[in-house]
């Protein structure tokens, strides 16, 4: 049996895509005997290009199921199934991470139909699925769309298997997970990856001497601490010669675990941690009112004796930030320093993106209002807030502190502790280096992970 499938994505870096739409058509190689079709809630945004290319968009899919929800019935229509898929790699991957994160591990045999169309049809010009599927007079609507991809691959694979009359291509390209994953480890490293869970955490590596030369997070750290042994990188190469014991420490929270491998990087100083040990910030942005009374936002080196809002690791990466902000909160470039050469109103006021802050025709206690919105969300100063996120089992959470602006530490407790007491939850808390770099850390979650519980004390 069959489960020919195709899955859209929200695109993004790699192994943090999100599905928003998946089609599975279950194949007995004669006829469909089932199928599954769902749009699925990434519950993250998708990529513009991918909204343009798909045409789903992020509205589409708010009332949509969540991955979880859907789980059971992939699992069922898959089961004892070979995946089929154009670019198989990609789509069973994009599978896996999916079930990984919810702590599942999917596993099934896989087929590509490029490499199978590259075997058993050598003369088309182009394997990929649209213009291998007109060349080949086979009807398709909906490119780009999970149902469309879908059942053009269900009738690809139908002419791909009776063209292979004997099966023996087929059977020759059907990969295992299992095969695939383990491919040419040693006996030592394969009991170090039997050792290690799928978890979130970070993760140690360790030489014979028991010298610390690596020092790793990962939400699942079994399959990162995998393609370190499988990699081909100098970096991996060296790990693969060199690793004598694996060890880590589960966080349940991503959060954590970029936290701990910052703070532990920073101490321990792993020889193959070289580029992050020095993790800096050298450039950031201040607010201060200007002559006529307007908080404007500067990008400047960083001055220790002043309280930053957001550092940055490079003037460009801070310059680009402060135009989207500019943007965003519909402030004024000229007020920003974005263009000095301005000596009236700013460009963005003529199409109606500045309210004239630039020529006094805002009032500075209207064009400030926006300033400290922008302000309160983004800089710790002087806050005190815990930050709520899941924890290493299910009855369980995870707490990062932050008290007047700085960051105290971590800590985790059950469902029925209270954490809204700051005397009482400081009790628990596993006391942590405060830097501009965790700060860092802690302000890119929070934009990114828009559901987080945050209390504010």
């Amino acid at each position: 049996m069959y489960a020919i499938l195709d899955i859209e994505t929200t695109g993004g870096q790699f192994n943090e895509e999100g599905i928003t739409e998946i089609a599975i058509y279950k194949f007995d190689g004669h006829e469909v005997t089932d199928q599954f079709i769902s749009l699925v809630n990434p519950e993250k945004e998708i990529q513009p290009f991918v909204v343009k290319l798909t045409g789903i968009n992020n509205a589409m899919l708010r009332s949509a199921p969540k991955f979880y929800e859907v789980a059971k019935r992939i699992i069922e229509i898959t089961e004892g199934c070979i995946i089929v898929a154009h670019n198989a790699q990609f789509d069973y991957r994009i599978l896996r991470t999916e079930f990984d994160r919810l702590g599942y591990n999917f596993e099934r045999q896989s087929l590509c139909t490029v490499e199978l169309s590259q075997k058993l049809l050598p003369e088309q010009t182009s394997h990929s699925l649209g213009k291998l599927v007109r060349a080949l007079g086979i009807p398709m609507s909906d490119r780009h769309r999970a149902t469309g991809d879908a059942l053009a691959t269900v009738e690809l694979f139908k002419l791909l298997l009776d063209k292979d009359i004997e099966k023996e291509i087929v059977k020759g390209l059907v990969k295992s997970e299992n095969s695939q994953q383990k491919k040419g480890l040693s006996t030592k490293l394969l009991d170090m990856l039997n050792s290690i869970p799928a978890v979130t955490g970070v993760y140690y590596i360790y030489k014979e001497n028991g010298e610390l030369i690596y020092i790793g997070k990962s939400r699942n750290i079994k399959k990162r601490v995998n393609q370190h042994f499988t990699g081909t990188s100098r970096r991996s190469k060296r790990i693969q010669k060199d690793a004598f014991t694996v060890t880590y420490e589960e966080t349940g929270s991503e959060l954590i675990a970029l936290l701990k491998e910052c703070q532990e990087i920073k101490v321990n100083q792993p020889l193959l941690n070289r580029s992050q040990k020095k993790a800096t910030f050298p450039w950031s942005l201040y607010a201060a009112k200007n002559t006529n009374g307007y908080i404007a936002l500067s990008l400047t080196k960083t001055d220790g004796r002043k309280k930053e809002i957001i550092s940055f690791s490079g003037a460009a990466e801070g310059k680009n930030a402060l135009i989207r902000i500019t943007e965003k909160y519909n402030l004024c470039q000229k007020i920003n320093g974005l263009d000095p050469s301005v000596t009236d109103a700013c460009f963005p006021y003529g199409t109606g993106n500045c309210n004239g802050g630039c020529i006094g025709a805002e009032l500075h206690t209207e064009y400030n209002v926006r300033v400290g919105e922008f302000i309160s969300f983004n800089s710790f100063n002087g806050q005190t807030m815990a930050i709520i996120d899941r924890g290493r089992k299910v009855d369980e959470r995870s707490v990062v502190l932050i008290e007047n602006g700085k960051y105290i530490g971590y800590g985790f407790y059950k469902l029925n502790y209270q954490v809204n007491n700051l005397d009482i939850l400081k009790n628990i808390l596993v006391l942590m280096e405060d830097s501009k770099d965790a700060k860092s850390i802690i302000r890119g979650y929070i934009r990114k992970k828009k559901d987080l519980k945050i209390l504010h004390f």
